[in-house]
């Protein structure tokens, strides 16, 4: 048996994540993976984090629970629209959520969050053929985006229109992308296991 390196890009912002967790659980990091709720680019520390939020988490929850679906739903996407397009809609999911965030709130911005909604969504299409919708891209987006539309109206320090955007910046990547072949697997990470 082999343990494989299956999907890099997911597995090294997983563990980035981790990572700086870790640095923002010693205090560390300050408030580089923070996003402050104003537009401050005269500052060049401004534009690296409209792309660091999404690496930044509040508490190990926050971080275990994104982390679940990411390690969960970001291999069948890797996979499926290879790991050059992922590192793209992941940049655009973190630049966008990023950006209508600080334009609509007036609260700081973190986590990955946006991205799970993007790899959601993006799952659910991922037997998309022409002329075809799958039924359950219709209910994801029902009971996923539906929820976050409903939690936008409470006051519950969570940031439902990241979800909202990611979800949608997932959906239109899976409908651009519907013909998208799979990457090619590289076993240049394979690392052998003992048998027992």
């Amino acid at each position: 048996m082999k343990l494989t390196f299956n999907s890099p890009v997911i597995l090294i912002f997983s563990a980035i994540c981790a990572g700086v967790y870790l640095l923002q659980s010693m205090g560390i990091s300050g408030d580089l993976f923070v996003l402050k709720p104003s537009w401050d680019m005269s500052n060049p520390v401004w534009y690296f984090r409209i792309f660091s939020h999404v690496v930044g988490h509040a508490n190990m929850e926050h971080l275990m629970g994104n982390l679940a679906f990411i390690l969960l739903l970001g291999p069948i996407v890797e996979e499926k629209y290879g790991a050059k397009n992922l590192i793209i809609m992941m940049f655009s999911t973190a630049l966008l959520t990023g950006l209508i965030h600080i334009t609509f709130s007036n609260s700081g911005l973190l986590g990955a969050s946006g991205i799970v909604f993007m790899l959601i969504l993006l799952v659910s299409l991922v037997n998309f053929k022409n002329k075809e919708i799958p039924l359950t891209f219709v209910l994801i987006v029902l009971v996923y985006i539906g929820k976050e539309v409903i939690g936008t109206f409470s006051d519950d320090q969570v940031a439902h229109s990241t979800h909202i955007v990611g979800g949608i910046v997932g959906a239109a990547f899976g409908f651009m992308l519907k013909n998208k072949k799979g990457a090619k697997k590289s076993t240049s990470g394979d690392i052998d296991i003992l048998k027992p």
